[in-house]
């Protein structure tokens, strides 16, 4: 069966990527579907939202540079079907040497095409940092689909639109022709307040075939599962967070297709 690659970007930070990529990654292993998270953020806040520890050498920083292989970095997490490659701080190096390499652009579809070819995992999820650098670029050369996490707050239509323009300009130099625009899920969701209902509103007039049903809402049990290094699953399995991550990962599920490995 085919793997999915899915890059969770946005270049704004606080915006609920990790959280999404987290929680999604989590809803869809609880499906039995077998998915992999590359925690591609040097502040590495996926890797401890899992639970695992930050560890010298435990990150794509050597695949990157040609130095052992991405299989090498594979993390079991305490959940199952569900694996990590962590990150950590020397990631942010690559910013700068990335550059000096040939089709640096293409480095993160070199070192993840082995893993994605080798069917052990129906998804990859790739979470970003939040800005639009090499790391992020690189991201997007090697996914299929691009999820948007898109805080439901006053400007978030102009965050959006740079980085679709960034999706285009990628698009056009033929360094990922056949990207999509997977989706946009809007986070942290107030609905005591006009102003996320009218932002929901405004995304679903301009992209209405982008956007998600579920509303990822606003908790305080969101927020704080991290901290504890679980996905909101295991931190607060009844509460309203667990219920919409778990109707958005049915969502992404049936949009792309995704079953349990060894389902047709």
């Amino acid at each position: 069966m085919a793997c999915t690659v899915f890059t969770i970007a946005n270049q704004k930070g606080g915006v609920g990527k990790t959280t999404t990529a987290v929680n999604l990654a989590a809803a869809l292993a609880e499906r039995k579907i077998h998915t992999l998270v590359v925690d591609l953020d040097p502040q590495a806040n996926a890797t401890s939202a899992l639970g695992i520890e930050k560890q010298e050498g435990k990150s794509l920083y050597g695949p990157l540079h040609g130095e052992g292989r991405a299989f090498e970095m594979l993390t079991p997490t305490e959940w199952p079907h569900l694996a990590l490659i962590p990150s950590e701080q020397d990631l942010a190096a690559i910013e700068i040497e990335l550059a000096q390499q040939e089709n640096y652009l293409l480095r993160l579809r070199s070192v993840l095409e082995p893993l994605r070819n080798s069917g052990g995992y129906r998804v990859i999820i790739i979470d970003c940092p939040p800005a639009l650098g090499m790391l992020s670029m690189n991201s997007l050369a090697a996914a299929d689909h691009l999820l948007i996490a898109l805080q439901c707050e006053y400007m978030a239509l102009e965050g959006l639109g740079q980085i679709l323009k960034v999706v285009e300009r990628l698009k056009s130099a033929g360094v990922n022709p056949t990207l999509d625009i997977g989706g946009i899920v809007m986070t942290m969701f107030d609905s005591r307040t006009n102003l996320a209902k009218q932002v929901v509103e405004e995304v679903r007039s301009h992209l209405p075939d982008k956007i998600f049903a579920t509303l990822i809402p606003r908790t305080v049990r969101l927020s704080e599962a991290p901290s504890f290094g679980k996905p909101i699953f295991a931190y607060d399995p009844h509460g309203p967070g667990a219920a919409a991550y778990r109707a958005f990962g049915a969502e992404v599920a049936k949009r792309f297709d995704l079953k349990p490995n060894g389902e047709q």
